[in-house]
């Protein structure tokens, strides 16, 4: 089985900087995609962003396109997600996971239904 385990989550201001790490117990081998997700109390689950392990292909939400980046090492089977211009909105638990099965459109890739493993989570909070 593989593991997933955030870190790098924390407290800042409003326009300030984290990054967030997802590492992989183990490398596996049949993964296509992984991506981030966040929940905020009392909200649903939502996409972040994902990236294709083959060709580094990348999906981002629009409320976080041009603020975060995601990221790989596959020399770790690491994946991150690059924090800027944080705003108090961003506050949530955010979640790695990974997924086995391929997907053919973008509403496929954000969803959390075809991701196999996740993570426990990290808190984001962002203070105004």
């Amino acid at each position: 089985q593989v593991q997933l385990v955030e870190s790098g989550g924390g407290l800042v201001q409003a326009g300030g900087s984290l990054r967030l790490s997802c590492a992989a117990s183990r490398r596996t081998f049949s993964t296509y995609a992984m991506g981030w997700f966040r929940q905020a109390p009392g909200k649903e689950r939502a996409f972040v962003a994902a990236i294709r392990w083959g060709d580094s292909g990348t999906w981002y939400a629009d409320s976080v396109k041009g603020r975060f980046t995601i990221s790989r090492d596959n020399a770790n089977n690491t994946l991150y997600l690059q924090m800027n211009s944080l705003k108090p909105e961003d506050t949530a638990v955010y979640l790695c996971a990974a997924r086995e099965t391929f997907f053919h459109t973008a509403a496929q890739v954000m969803g959390s239904a075809g991701y196999n493993y996740w993570g426990q989570g990290t808190q984001v909070t962002v203070s105004s």
